[in-house]
């Protein structure tokens, strides 16, 4: 369980990469020339999942490893697979419906949400006891 958070961060690089391709595969499919960030609804559907995913990804890894460092690596890792299967039931669903996106991303943020809570007791803890 200690090596759990390196595997969900391996995870969520393949789901970057993931989203990377979704949106060079809709540029390519609707004739979406770079630098042009809009144009077909699927595309943008596309754009909007890989942005939003890097946007999430920034906030999730330090938070993720700040509660594996500091004393809780096998359930932080378990809130990472959580908030891992949010992000790709969030992309699957944003990527056919922008309205169907709200389940995905409120699992995606349970995760989240448990991880922070670990990391501040771990990082508070360890400041208390020196």
């Amino acid at each position: 369980m200690t090596h759990l958070p390196a595997l969900v961060t391996l995870l969520t690089m393949l789901l970057l990469l993931g989203t990377m391709f979704a949106v060079g595969r809709a540029r390519g499919m609707h004739g979406i020339k770079a630098p042009a960030v809009s144009g077909h609804p699927a595309f943008e559907r596309a754009y909007r999942v890989q942005m939003n995913t890097l946007e999430a990804t920034v906030l999730f890894l330090p938070t993720l490893w700040l509660a594996a460092r500091y004393g809780f690596a096998g359930w932080a890792g378990v809130a990472g697979l959580v908030w891992l299967a949010g992000r790709v039931w969030y992309a699957l669903a944003y990527l056919q419906d922008a309205a169907k996106r709200g389940a995905g991303f409120t699992l995606g943020m349970l995760g989240w949400a448990a991880l922070l809570v670990m990391a501040g007791i771990g990082v508070t803890r360890a400041m208390l006891l020196g």
